[in-house]
């Protein structure tokens, strides 16, 4: 979703800002249908990056912030890239959970798997259960039982993940997102469409949902799984909720709510684009490459991070 890569730099969120942002986002999160003490993937609030294991002291003390607030149905993402030893993995999640973290959400999938040893995952999985009892969380399933089944304990390499995502994702009953750094990986292994194509593919049931937004460390407001589109500044979230977004300064956003992505399209026409001779696997390249030419042509606010136009690829 985000084009996170080591290329990016840290840009760690500041404690100040986390503790602003997360104090408004207090009394506005639903809990998981089991409760509070539950996690579910679209309920309650989880704690990403990028690796939020990368930054362990600033996760903990996201943790802590968000218990003495009372939000519910907390739980954090990894690609378990740093579940190096047992005593490691064990000892950070213990940590976390007297904390207040009540469970956790376990990343796999071939590109993961491309560089991160299975054995990694495994050994957090496996420590997890032990840890939160039902409160993990395995996405995707599918996958994780694939690459047992295949025997795979360290890193599969670009041709292999690829094969596994060409062959296997098709026949089994994985939630796929034809976007972002996706898109370009596996372009060869799809057809291609002109733009018209998904101008009958509506982005605004997607685009504003009330369920499973993301907050950045810059500040925004990410609707839905849309990098590089901000609604506002989620720091300020008690304003925005009570001023709405003025549309007529955001013309991305105005297009995309009122005339979906035809609108979006003709707008980026009018700015000089010429529809793409290759065509477009997907709605999402489509809206992405619509992007990336505006944000070489113009500033725009809900355009951002401008740091993940610059490192999508």
């Amino acid at each position: 979703m985000y084009a996170c890569s080591p290329t990016w730099n840290g840009d760690w969120i500041a404690e100040e800002d986390l503790e602003r942002g997360l104090s408004q986002l207090a009394g506005k999160i639903q809990p998981s249908q089991g409760g509070a003490e539950a996690v579910s993937l679209n309920y309650g609030l989880h704690f990403t990056g990028g690796e939020p294991f990368l930054n362990f002291e600033l996760l903990l003390r996201a943790v802590q912030i968000a218990e003495e607030l009372k939000i519910p149905s907390t739980f954090v993402e990894t690609n378990c890239s740093w579940c190096t030893k047992d005593e490691i993995t064990r000892e950070r999640l213990n940590e976390l959970k007297v904390s207040g973290l009540r469970g956790i959400l376990i990343s796999v999938n071939p590109f993961y798997a491309e560089f991160v040893p299975f054995e990694r995952t495994e050994r957090c999985i496996r420590i997890s259960g032990d840890v939160f009892g039902r409160n993990v969380m395995i996405y995707q399933l599918e996958y994780y039982q694939l690459f047992r089944r295949l025997g795979i304990k360290k890193t599969i390499s670009q041709e292999e993940s690829l094969s596994i995502i060409q062959t296997e994702y098709h026949s089994a009953h994985v939630e796929f997102f034809m976007m972002g750094r996706a898109v370009n990986r596996l372009r060869d292994f799809h057809p291609a469409y002109r733009a018209e194509a998904f101008f009958r593919q509506p982005c605004r049931p997607e685009f504003l949902r009330s369920w499973h937004n993301h907050f950045d460390n810059y500040g925004n407001l990410l609707p839905g799984y849309c990098g590089g589109i901000s609604l506002g500044n989620w720091l300020h979230l008690d304003s925005l909720v009570e001023e709405g977004i003025d549309l007529e300064e955001h013309p991305i956003l105005s297009f995309l709510v009122a005339e979906d992505m035809k609108g979006l399209f003709n707008f980026a026409r009018d700015h000089g684009y010429h529809d793409s001779e290759r065509g477009y696997v997907s709605k999402c390249d489509l809206c992405l490459a619509l992007r990336r030419y505006l944000v070489s042509r113009g500033d725009f606010g809900e355009l951002a991070p401008r740091e993940f136009y610059e490192h999508v690829e």
